[in-house]
């Protein structure tokens, strides 16, 4: 059998540092090898949480950039590789290079595991390789399994190999049930995702001793593995968990994700970001180029810089525009009629439950 490489990557945000920490607590024998990729372009916040984490985990983390033997940061030298043209949601050229290449290159061609901080209060899948050789596993959702493993399992040409899989394992507290929940096929009226839920529903732990003993046939890398300890998690981690893990370990949670307050006609509010990553990212919402130009001048007058020839950060703006006084007025106005909508929505009686939390809307090689 290969060695297969655990490896976790910090992206600066809150979700992979919970991660890497309750990796650490939870499965102390796994021997996880730690990465960061440095565009060159992150708050000062990111370096600190980095460092906090290595203190804590009594491992140093890998720093991984792109461009090496550039006398550049590797942003800089990117950006005029491509002609000046800054990245956007449409050319993501900087997830890419900076972020999926070196990522790619630190793993090389051996069989690897890669813990993913997505949680199981989000709606997203997160980065999948398309090397074979990488597998993705998400410690903190219900299903701990990346979309094209469920898609192998549970799929219809493949129903008779699980179902027996299934019947040769040693433990099934709830085999009636469960099996004949395996044995209901997919069709337009019990979609994949239905009975998936179902299962989980049922027994989490079962249905990932079945994933597993069927990755056992294949060519992921859990096949090389003898054991697995996620299988038996049956945990849920959602936004508050993050914070509490954050916070009850000492690492803390990094600085810019701290509300802070203004005032807007007598009226008073509360910016953050609500995501790590470049100071630039072109994924922030406007409140949070606000807190930037506020909190961060410098950084955002070096973001203005990057604006020329027609090329902005914004698709319906310039930076320029954007902090004009009577467009930062109304940007704070409508940042606080929203977050008051969001509170006479939600059934949540904990502040940290209404805050604004839009991270499924960037990019998630970036902010899990």
């Amino acid at each position: 059998m290969s060695k297969v490489r655990h490896v976790l990557g910090i992206s600066g945000g809150k979700d992979s540092a919970a991660l890497a920490i309750y990796m650490k607590d939870h499965y102390p024998h796994l021997d996880i090898e730690y990465y960061t990729c440095d565009t060159g372009k992150e708050l000062e916040e990111t370096y600190q949480l980095i460092t906090n984490l290595e203190i804590y985990l009594g491992k140093k983390i890998t720093l991984l950039r792109a461009a090496e033997g550039s006398n550049e940061d590797p942003f800089e030298h990117y950006l005029k590789l491509y002609g000046g043209y800054i990245p956007s949601s449409t050319a993501r050229w900087c997830t890419k290079k900076l972020k999926l290449e070196p990522f790619e290159r630190f793993v090389g061609d051996e069989p690897v595991i890669s813990y993913v901080g997505i949680r199981g209060d989000e709606d997203r899948e997160g980065y999948i390789s398309k090397k074979t050789t990488i597998q993705s596993i998400f410690p903190f959702r219900k299903n701990i399994w990346s979309e094209d493993v469920i898609n192998k399992v549970l799929s219809n040409s493949n129903s008779s190999q699980v179902i027996s899989l299934y019947e040769s394992l040693e433990k099934k507290k709830l085999k009636s049930h469960f099996l004949d929940l395996l044995k209901h096929p997919i069709t337009p009226n019990f979609t994949q995702t239905q009975k998936l839920n179902l299962l989980l529903d049922t027994s989490i732990s079962e249905f990932n001793a079945i994933v597993f003993a069927y990755l056992k046939t294949t060519n992921y890398p859990l096949a090389n593995e003898e054991n697995f300890e996620l299988i038996d998690n049956e945990e849920v981690l959602v936004r508050a968990d993050i914070f509490r893990i954050l916070e009850e370990s000492g690492v803390g949670v990094p600085a810019y994700y701290k509300e802070i307050g203004f005032e807007v006609n007598d009226k008073k509010g509360t910016y953050a970001r609500s995501r790590s990553g470049c100071y630039f990212c072109f994924f922030q919402q406007k409140i949070e180029w606000v807190w930037l130009y506020e909190q961060h001048p410098d950084r955002y007058s070096k973001a203005m810089e990057y604006e020329k020839d027609g090329f902005t950060w914004n698709q319906d703006e310039t930076l320029a525009d954007l902090i004009k006084p009577k467009r930062i007025l109304f940007i704070k106005e409508d940042n606080m009629k929203r977050k008051a909508n969001k509170i006479s929505r939600t059934k949540s009686p904990y502040l940290i439950d209404i805050l604004e939390d839009s991270e499924e809307d960037g990019c998630a090689s970036c902010f899990i």
